[in-house]
């Protein structure tokens, strides 16, 4: 009896606090839609090497872990030098035209709607070949980072 009444208790207290635990998950994993032109985007700067017209908005996650979306804009007619990251890029392009150079590979244009795959670690080009802003979704696996390439 007593056997039982261990297992009962100790049920309890598991179930006592992994329902406190889902409900915070739940609330952290809401579901959510984003558009490229809300006005409640908080744009920051890109990194120093880049143009000055270059930006990125955090959409979910945080870019100091893995698993981090963003919108990364860049102004018509401007390209950023050569760079690399540590993390896979997986990407669809919102608005304009972009071209987009892997070392070593053939260039590619991207228009909005396409997706396109960044491996890691590999160095890139990119530029924006419209006059309107090109905006690209990127979903980082590793904590975002860019370096400059030599």
């Amino acid at each position: 009896m007593s056997t039982i009444l261990k297992h009962i208790t100790s049920t309890a207290i598991i179930i006592f606090f992994l329902i406190p635990a889902t409900l915070l998950a739940q609330e952290q994993h809401a579901s959510f839609t984003q558009s490229a032109d809300d006005d409640n985007l908080e744009w920051v700067n890109c990194p120093e090497f880049m143009p000055e017209s270059c930006s990125i908005s955090v959409l979910q996650g945080n870019p100091k872990k893995p698993n981090t979306d963003i919108f990364f804009k860049l102004q018509g007619n401007t390209a950023v030098t050569n760079h690399w990251h540590h993390s896979a890029e997986r990407m669809v392009l919102v608005s304009g035209e972009m071209n987009v150079n892997y070392e070593g590979q053939d260039p590619a244009v991207i228009t909005p709607g396409m997706y396109a795959y960044g491996p890691p670690e590999l160095p890139h080009t990119a530029s924006c070949e419209s006059d309107e802003p090109c905006v690209l979704f990127i979903a980082f696996e590793e904590p975002i980072d860019a370096f400059a390439a030599k």
